[in-house]
């Protein structure tokens, strides 16, 4: 089991950095996404993948407080992820 994370800096790349992270939770991997530095555009679409993302124990962060509030991300400083990806085999940025 390899622990990977997916950093996510645009809404553009949301999508993908979702469905990568997905495929790779399902690979039986260690899983954390970031979203970095704005607010996802919640689709239904994006809502269904992400429960089964978290539903398989990925973990979702985010240092945009909306995310937080409106779909229950957990926080995250840059200090705390800079802790994070120290433990990581692979740090994938979108």
């Amino acid at each position: 089991m390899k622990k990977v994370a997916f950093l996510i800096r645009t809404k553009e790349e949301q999508r993908e950095g979702l469905r990568s992270s997905l495929g790779l939770i399902i690979e039986n991997n260690e899983v954390i996404m970031v979203v970095l530095n704005h607010e996802v555009e919640m689709t239904d679409d994006y809502r269904e993948s992400l429960g089964w993302f978290i539903e398989m124990e990925g973990e979702i962060y985010s240092d945009v407080k909306a995310n937080m509030e409106k779909y229950d991300f957990q926080p995250v400083t840059i200090e705390e992820l800079g802790r994070k990806l120290r433990g990581m085999d692979y740090i994938i940025p979108f």
